[in-house]
């Protein structure tokens, strides 16, 4: 089998997005409502930023893991407008 072969007859990747953005805490399928700026400074230049989403739930953790790993850059909260 060719990879190609799994692509539909246009030859391009079907890349499927959430109508509503999902939190990306593993394992958790609720509704985003933050989003949490990060880098890497040891792989990412010093302007990029990363983005992981939170749900209410999650978005303290998720804060505090990148805090503590000095990656966390900035939270802001998710409007209306970041939904499909």
């Amino acid at each position: 089998m060719n990879i190609f072969d799994m692509l539909p007859g246009d030859g391009k990747p079907v890349t499927e997005q959430p109508q509503t953005p999902i939190c990306s805490r593993r394992g958790c399928r609720e509704n985003a409502t933050t989003a949490l700026l990060w880098n890497n400074p040891k792989i990412h230049t010093a302007e990029r930023r990363k983005i992981w989403l939170a749900c209410s739930d999650h978005a303290a953790w998720l804060e505090d893991y990148l805090q503590s790993r000095s990656l966390w850059k900035e939270t802001q909260p998710l409007s209306p407008k970041d939904s499909v």
